[in-house]
């Protein structure tokens, strides 16, 4: 009598770590250049694509800087409030769980 085998699968499902976006909020102060250098620097966006951003921000009342896992989302969030702060600037960020 032949002895039967059976074979067990098991199946992984792999969960990718949350992402979370950047938020610039428009304000009546902080100038447009600065928000512009800030996106540049801190976000390492190109020129074009972080004067697009900030008029967004401006016309829409809020743009998105980057897109990041949790911890690099939160500090992104401080360097850049504190840079404003030190600059003088109210300028407003903060993060958003994406979807």
């Amino acid at each position: 009598m032949a002895k039967s085998q059976s074979k067990t699968i098991e199946k992984t499902k792999v969960k990718f770590p949350d992402r979370f976006k950047v938020l610039i909020w428009n304000d009546d102060h902080t100038p447009m250049d600065f928000v512009v250098q800030l996106l540049v620097e801190l976000f390492d966006r190109p020129l074009n694509d972080a004067k697009s951003i900030m008029l967004s921000i401006h016309n829409e009342g809020k743009g998105v800087a980057g897109e990041y896992n949790f911890e690099i989302a939160e500090q992104k969030v401080h360097e850049g409030s504190t840079i404003a702060r030190h600059n003088g600037w109210p300028l407003k960020l903060t993060l958003e769980k994406m979807v």
